[in-house]
């Protein structure tokens, strides 16, 4: 996972009149927290923290460069507006390489399971510990011809080398259960049988 370079600007304006003014100007207010300092407030050009984040995803790792100084800084949360679905603040955590971090990694569920079956997933992420520098994008959780009532569960799932699983390793993540297209064709039949048969009896009885 590389980290992706940004240069931002340290603010000392605050409040939603102050953001809001930042915003206009096609920049996004941010926050570093962590290593025990204090939360470091940010400016950050609001189109490349929006690649970054797209081409990264949740847990993107950028390179924050500001008076002189360079911190790495993991993704940790991101407020979107929405209705207009435009970023409003990103919260960041400070990394060193090398550190551990627990993070929530998409699941990406692949394959098609045996006909006349649903997949469900149950949980679309998974707490993840790994390295700050080498955190996975997503998991996959491959279902190809899986049967009904399979169920896949944390400790299942095939983990990235240098991650950890994080997360209670009986978490249910997936699910294959029988679709219900597929059961009702076949409760419509046993209902016309048993008519069937009881309109036999009756005509036997009479």
């Amino acid at each position: 996972m590389s980290s992706e370079k940004i240069t931002a600007e340290v603010r000392n304006e605050f409040g939603k009149g102050a953001a809001r003014r930042i915003r206009r100007e096609n920049k996004i207010p941010a926050v570093v927290y962590g290593h025990g300092a204090d939360p470091i407030h940010l400016t950050l050009p609001g189109h490349e923290l929006m690649l970054a984040l797209k081409h990264h995803g949740a847990n993107a790792l950028l390179e924050l460069s500001f008076e002189g100084k360079t911190q790495l800084a993991l993704t940790k949360q991101v407020q979107v507006d929405d209705l207009r679905r435009v970023i409003e603040h990103v919260d960041f955590v400070a990394v060193r390489a090398g550190e551990k971090v627990t993070v929530e990694v998409p699941v990406h569920v692949v394959g098609d399971a045996a006909p006349g079956t649903l997949v469900t997933t149950e949980n679309t992420t998974i707490a993840l510990e790994a390295e700050a520098t080498h955190v996975p994008e997503g998991i996959e959780v491959s279902v190809e011809g899986a049967e009904a009532g399979t169920q896949i569960t944390a400790e299942q799932l095939t983990l990235p080398r240098g991650t950890t699983l994080a997360a209670d390793p009986e978490l249910l993540i997936v699910h294959v259960a029988v679709a219900k297209a597929a059961e009702e064709p076949e409760a419509e039949a046993a209902e016309g049988e048993a008519a069937e048969g009881e309109a036999a009896e009756a005509a036997e009885g009479e």
